[in-house]
């Protein structure tokens, strides 16, 4: 493979003022040039160990506190330093990062291989990095929960552990007691797909060290990742079934009781219950304290975009915070943006753990991808401006299509669920009678309009049956030059760029990767799912009446998107997404009111008051993603 070697300038500078030190002055624990902390520590030399951290439960009921193996690389230096801690249940199975790395350990059981760059970067630069082994998996005790307890736990005890209000061993049982005197007791959590959600399950505690986090791609509440108002997600399976990929041999015998809590706190009907409240981390929002440094990607079907707009909407307003905002699927930033990522990510660790007043904080908030590769920044979440505004569709002269204005409807469409529809099927030919679905479009709009938040719809709905499933989404209909669904957006190459150190057994080098691209006339920019029998609780269900009409109201993904001038904006509501959703027992065919229905947008911009029926035509979309399992 070819290999690129990127150099930190300013280096050698540094280099020279550490040389010309007094042999007897003591190796400070950093120091800063060009507004950043130089490597300075080296990296061969550099600490390895593995500390049990006791989480405080005993989830596998053996008489024993639970520990976390947490493996640990820190400078050898006598100063105190702070710490970066990825929590994870993947580093035994699935691996992290777009080359799957996983731990690895000598015939002692030291850590060699710690996955992704962290620790190459960061620990020349007077950090330490702890990759902790969530409760059940790899070398930890205790039982895995899905997101609940003891994997915040997980996190939260490591950090109580860095401040010396917890306790730590040098095994998984028995063993002697380590302290971590080497520390700072300021704390970062970083983390992908579920590491990154449990970040935000820790900060919700408002533990005390934890400077900021890093949540990529991550999820805010669970019954969002397996559930959306009232329907369950086709392939994602249970809590149980996902924690059973990754669950170790003690966790398997030991941990029975935690599986039939999850098991009957996830009822298939997609009711919201008990356990979901445990693993909703939004309603602990309020306490968090670290700042956020949100990264998410506007096509990850696997973690859908409503968790990442309800968390920061919850967040106190004095928590700082950056967004990153990408065109791509559940993709990490080092995959799509990798250079801006890593000087960005290390002046945020520079400003929160460290303290350098680099001024990061008082940077525009919030970065996203407007066209492939190509970056517009806001100084705010939500922007500056934004409003609610209330779309109502209203019938045209051609069956089941019309427009999308600011004034009420009237009469009513009906479109017939057979239960195989999906987005690119319902958003097809805008123009034409789809029995599946119906479709309401702006005019065309005469300058930009930014859709930036949560949108929800209300649907007034009657079924000829007693269940239906319902889809909504909002789409830009124009031509694009759009990343591809295809591969999550990107596309791996045979280069390396090198990001950090290396050594024995840990390099910091990683494929480079490209964007792939697609030409598309229509673009979902929003969606969301629901099951009308929960039009009156997402706890309790009804029986529904066939031929009385419903009305229920649901949320739609979060997003920032500029439908340009030129395009339209339009609302599709289909009946099942049989690329998300389970199909319900028996299909209806559904009328809409259009009195009664409406879409509430966060808008910047003004919608045409011009009523037409007409749009371009539509012949390239963008393909159906069928997300995986969440383990990566």
């Amino acid at each position: 493979m070819v290999r690129r070697v990127v150099v930190v300038a300013g280096l050698v500078g540094v280099l020279s003022g550490l040389l010309a030190m007094p042999a007897s002055a003591a190796t400070p624990a950093f120091v800063v040039a060009d507004g950043v902390t130089q490597p300075i520590h080296s990296f061969a030399d550099a600490v390895r160990e593995t500390v049990w951290v006791d989480i405080g439960l005993d989830l596998d009921a053996n008489g024993v506190g639970d520990r976390v193996a947490t493996d640990i690389i820190r400078p050898a230096i006598a100063e105190r330093v702070p710490v970066i801690i990825d929590a994870s249940p993947y580093y035994a199975t699935s691996g992290r990062g777009n080359e799957s790395e996983r731990k690895s350990y000598d015939s002692a059981g030291v850590p060699v291989k710690f996955p992704l760059f962290y620790d190459n970067y960061f620990v020349p630069r007077g950090y330490a990095v702890a990759l902790v082994d969530f409760s059940g998996s790899s070398r930890s005790t205790g039982c895995m929960d899905t997101g609940g307890r003891s994997e915040v736990a997980s996190g939260k005890a490591v950090i109580d552990w860095l401040n010396g209000r917890a306790t730590g061993y040098s095994a998984a049982s028995g063993g002697s007691v380590k302290t971590a005197s080497w520390s700072t007791g300021a704390a970062a959590m970083i983390g992908k797909s579920w590491d990154g959600s449990i970040t935000q399950g820790v900060a919700a505690t408002g533990v005390d060290g934890l400077r900021t986090i890093v949540p990529i791609a991550a999820i805010s509440s669970w019954y969002d990742w397996f559930r959306s108002d009232g329907v369950a997600f086709r392939g994602f399976g249970t809590p149980t079934s996902l924690a059973s990929g990754f669950e170790n041999a003690n966790a398997q015998s030991r941990c029975g009781a935690v599986r039939s809590e999850m098991t009957t706190g996830a009822p298939a009907n997609g009711d919201y219950t008990a356990m979901w409240q445990q693993r909703d981390y939004v309603r602990g929002a309020a306490n968090v304290r670290a700042a956020v440094f949100s990264v998410n990607g506007r096509a990850d079907l696997n973690v859908k975009p409503v968790n990442w707009g309800q968390w920061l909407d919850a967040l106190p307003a004095s928590v700082p915070r950056k967004l990153w905002l990408s065109q791509t699927g559940h993709i990490d930033p080092f995959d799509f943006r990798r250079a801006t990522w890593v000087a960005t990510l290390h002046r945020w660790f520079d400003r929160w753990l460290l303290g350098v007043q680099n001024g990061i904080e008082n940077e525009p908030k919030v970065s996203v991808e407007r066209a492939v590769d190509q970056w517009s920044d806001t100084a705010n979440w939500p922007p500056s401006g934004t409003q609610a505004v209330s779309l109502y569709p209203t019938a045209g002269s051609v069956a089941g299509v019309g427009t999308l204005g600011t004034t009420p409807g009237t009469a009513t469409s009906s479109f017939t669920d057979n239960g195989s529809g999906t987005p690119t099927s319902y958003i097809a030919s805008p123009t034409a009678t789809s029995a599946r679905r119906v479709v309401y479009s702006t005019g065309t709009l005469t300058s930009d309009l930014r859709v930036a938040g949560v949108s929800r719809i209300t649907v007034a709905a009657t079924p000829s049956t007693s269940t239906a499933h319902l889809s909504a989404y909002l789409v830009d209909y124009g031509p694009a030059t759009a990343r591809s669904t295809t591969g999550e957006g990107i596309r791996t190459l045979t280069t390396e760029s090198c990001w950090g150190e290396n050594r024995t057994g840990d390099d910091a080098c990683y494929r480079d990767t490209v964007a792939t691209t697609a030409t598309v006339d229509a673009q979902v920019i929003a969606r969301g799912w629901a099951d009308l029998a929960n039009y009156a609780s997402l706890s309790t269900p009804r029986t529904l009446t066939p031929g009385t009409r419903y009305t229920i109201t649901f949320r739609l993904s979060t997003t920032d998107w500029v439908v340009p001038a030129g395009h339209r904006l339009a609302l599709v509501i289909a009946g099942n997404d049989s690329s998300m959703t389970s199909t319900p027992a028996q299909l209806p065919r559904v009328t809409i009111g259009l009195a009664e229905t409406s879409v509430q947008i966060p808008l910047l911009g003004t919608v045409p008051t011009t009523r037409s029926t007409a749009g371009p035509p539509v012949t390239r979309i963008q393909p159906d993603t069928v997300p995986g399992r969440l383990d990566g």
